[in-house]
Parts: structure tokens; C-alpha cells; sequence
């Protein structure tokens, strides 16, 4: 392995480094980048970093390379093996390590890998620390006057101890179906959930990063249809799935219906709502009117903000929120959890509600108020494009008198609806999402502003 600069720039993205491997990421690649990170990582008064990996086929070459590139530049690696997002997450607060790498392309397609870094204390690298990450890895000014030292670190036995200590079930057992999609979370699934008094049944539960029965993302509802099909089959209570690296959740309920992540929200602060004392939550503008319209009825306060991981976990951290999420399945519990995403934690809590009442899923969501919405829509466009299609969409709301957040794209409310125009953080591509009233109303409202992204996307 060798130093390269031919590193395709639009790896380095809104949230992580990730690329089709062996073309974007490969040996060369990786092996660079931890360079430039054991190196930068100085500046923040680091002296060792915990780094981990999903059970895609690449990883393990990737992470090899990664990790001789950071002792090449006399940074010290903790090294954790594969793991889940949420283990290494852990592993960096149990350690008092906050810098770390973790690879994993997530739900990605199984060529695409990638790199989720941290510096500080601060979490995930995102926007323009991104970027600027990029630059100093292009100058290629890495350290090399000593190498730095490579131990190891078993997470598995502190993280299941984490669960054991945060769960309180009620009387009733609750019957669930869960989904690894054949992804990362097939390594620690079963010795978690055994320790709960809970009946369940696995399916695609085997690791397998080819993830051959579905794509690995929960929060597609395509992609739950085997979940859906053994939930009516075994009569179970409902199902739960997880996305390839265990960082995010998808529910279906007693009737195979795909519950929305805003939905599932809203039967976590019915449940904690009396039992924090700062009410204020978190959702991204992705989410329906259902949510903040509940929020409100309950007598707290609703914070909408920006679609990202990166950017909807620092958040609720930097403004003590009890509890945040985004419809993508990211939820963040810190009401008496660490304040990370998982998707098994997620689960649980769910589960654990159940175990202590008497309704079904479906019936938890009683009494919300309906609308009609589209799922999100994607256009494909060009990194540079993309920008161009957003910024001509917000002029022209700007132009029509409409009301708008501009804080990630644009979300234009009207008194009998909302519609969202942003571009990806993650891909060349131009995201909508339209809810209203009627069935009506949203067509409405969906041809007005994908007319648009299609006439400025030309």
C-alpha cells in the first residue's frame, strides 16, 4: 500500500467519506486517508483513536489499510473489529476515546464502502469539516517520525451489559419478527435480545453483505415485504428491522403496515412525555405534520431542523433534548440512554412499551391526525447541479409571498400542507417529500414543485 492522490473528491460528502470500492475506496485510498487522519487528528490534542468495521466484504482490507496509515503517522489505534455503528459509538464513550473511524457504507448498495470519522468530542465530521478534512489530505503534509502502537478492544460484553442495566419489561411477552437484513447487526441480534422476556423470530439473519433478500434499509418500505408477509404469518405483535451498520430502525405493525419513523416517534413521546422535564423534541423536515401537530396537543415544544445524522444527533446533544429523530429511522434517546443511534435499542424501547399496556401498535397511534403524503422522492441530478436546482426553488418561493424554512432546502407550508425540496447530502440527487390535507391537495402541491425541479434541473 502507497500514498495516492488520485482520490476521487466527491467521496468526501455531507456526512462521511463513501464510494463505490475498488473504484472510489481502495487499498491506496484507505491507506492515505489514515494518514491524513492519524496526522489531523493531532491538531485536536488526540493521542490514540478507536476504529471499527461492518461486515461488508471490502471492509476488512479497507480497515487494514486505514489502520497502517494511522500508526504510519504515530497516532495509537484501538482497534474493535466488526462491530456495529452503535458498538463502536459505545466503545468511544466507555474508552474516553472521542476520535475514532468507523467503516461501513451503512444501507448503501453492497460495492459501496465508506469511512464515518470523529475528532473530538463533538462527533461525527460533517459539512465544511468535511471539506476541510479533504484539503488536508490532498496537501499530503502526514507525519512520519514514529509509529504509533495497535491494541485491542472487546466491546461486546460492556454493550450488552449497557442493555441489561437500561430495560425495565412489564407483564405481557410480546411476540416481534425482526430484520437484520443480513446485515451487521446478525452479530450481536440474539445475544441481546435473549436477555429480554420477550418471543422472537429472526429472519434474513444471517451475515451475508451480498444481502441477498432486500436492500438494508428499514426505512424503505419495499424492503420490508418478507418482514411484513412472516409478521401475518406467525401472528406476531409486530416487526422490526435494522439497516446494514445497526444505527437506524423500520417497524411494521400487528396488521403488516409500515409504521413511519414520525410515527414511531410520536408513541415514544406519548410514553416519555410525563417523564422529562424538558419537553422540547426533535425532528427533521422530512417529518409529517402528525408529529408537531402531537408535540403541540401534548403541551410541548417541537424543534424542526435540518435532514443528517451528523447534524440531528449533535443537536439534541448540544441542546440537552430528552429525545430527537429524523424519518430516515435515526432516533436518539436521552432521557436515560447515551444519546446514540441504534437501531436495536430503538427495538427495545418499543417492545418494552408494549410489554406494559394493553394495546397493539396501531392502536398506540390513536387519535393522531391524518394526512395524505408522498414517500421521498428522489431526482437524479449532478453534485454541482443539484446546489444550482435548490437555491433557483427557494427564490421562487421567496418570490410567491410562500412561508419558508430554509434551513436544509426548502419546506414551504401552506395552511393545508407542506412541501420539502433539498438536495442530498449523500448522492447527486434532488429529494421532495409533499403532504396536505386531501389526496387532492397533494397532487397540487406535488406537480407545482416537481414541475420546477424538473425545469431547473434541464
Amino acid at each position: 500500500m502507497k500514498l495516492t492522490r488520485e482520490i476521487n473528491k466527491n467521496i468526501f460528502r455531507g456526512y462521511d467519506i463513501r464510494g463505490v470500492y475498488p473504484v472510489d475506496l481502495n487499498e491506496d485510498v484507505a491507506y492515505t486517508i489514515g494518514r491524513s487522519y492519524g496526522t489531523y487528528i493531532k491538531r485536536f490534542k488526540q493521542v490514540r483513536c478507536v476504529v471499527g468495521h461492518d461486515n461488508r466484504y471490502s471492509s476488512p482490507e479497507l480497515v487494514k489499510a486505514l489502520v497502517t496509515g494511522i500508526i504510519d503517522s504515530g497516532m495509537d489505534v484501538v482497534y474493535l473489529g466488526l462491530v456495529t455503528t452503535p458498538m463502536f459509538y459505545y466503545a468511544q464513550i466507555k474508552l474516553n476515546i472521542p476520535a475514532g473511524v468507523m467503516v461501513t457504507a451503512s444501507h448503501n448498495p453492497k460495492d459501496d464502502n465508506g469511512f464515518k470519522f470523529s475528532v473530538d468530542k463533538n462527533g461525527n465530521c460533517k459539512g465544511e469539516e468535511i471539506q476541510e478534512f479533504y484539503r488536508f489530505t490532498m496537501e499530503q503534509e502526514f507525519d512520519s517520525d514514529y509509529l504509533g502502537t495497535l491494541s485491542e478492544y472487546d466491546i461486546r460484553n460492556d454493550y450488552i451489559k449497557l442493555y441489561k442495566e437500561n430495560f425495565n419489561f412489564g407483564d405481557r411477552k410480546i411476540k416481534v419478527v425482526l430484520d437484520p437484513g443480513n446485515g451487521t447487526t446478525t452479530c450481536i441480534v440474539k445475544d441481546l435480545y435473549d436477555n429480554f422476556p420477550i418471543n422472537y423470530e429472526i429472519i434474513c439473519g444471517e451475515s451475508d453483505p451480498t444481502f441477498p433478500n432486500h436492500h438494508p434499509d428499514p426505512c424503505v418500505e419495499d424492503n420490508l415485504t418478507m418482514l411484513k408477509e412472516r409478521v401475518l404469518e406467525t401472528n406476531a405483535d409486530l416487526g422490526i428491522a435494522f439497516d446494514g451498520d445497526g444505527d437506524r430502525v423500520g417497524v411494521i405493525d400487528e396488521k403488516g403496515n409500515y409504521i413511519p419513523t414520525d410515527k414511531y416517534m410520536i408513541i415514544i413521546i406519548r410514553d416519555i412525555i410525563n417523564k422529562v422535564d424538558n419537553k422540547k423534541f426533535l425532528y427533521d423536515v422530512k417529518c409529517s405534520k402528525s408529529l408537531s401537530d402531537e408535540i403541540e396537543r401534548l403541551g410541548a415544544e417541537g424543534i424542526c431542523y435540518r435532514t443528517g445524522n451528523s447534524y440531528t444527533k449533535a443537536k439534541v446533544r448540544d441542546d440537552n433534548l430528552p429525545f430527537g429523530g429524523e424519518l430516515s429511522g435515526h432516533v436518539y434517546f436521552r432521557d436515560r440512554w447515551p444519546g446514540f443511534d441504534s437501531g436495536l435499542y430503538a427495538g427495545l424501547r418499543l417492545l418494552e412499551i408494549l410489554s406494559k399496556s394493553n394495546k397493539t401498535v396501531s392502536e398506540l397511534l390513536d387519535g393522531i391526525n391524518k394526512y395524505y403524503s408522498t414517500e421521498e422522492l428522489k431526482v437524479a441530478s449532478t453534485d454541482e447541479k443539484k446546489v444550482e436546482v435548490v437555491d433557483k426553488i427557494i427564490n421562487y418561493c421567496k418570490e410567491k409571498g410562500y412561508e419558508c424554512n430554509t434551513i436544509d432546502g426548502v419546506r414551504v407550508n401552506f395552511s393545508d400542507g407542506w412541501a420539502l425540496v433539498r438536495y442530498s447530502n449523500t448522492g447527486p440527487n434532488i429529494t421532495s417529500r409533499f403532504e396536505a390535507k386531501t389526496e387532492e391537495r397533494l397532487e397540487e402541491l406535488k406537480k407545482e414543485f416537481m414541475d420546477l425541479i424538473s425545469k431547473y434541473n434541464n
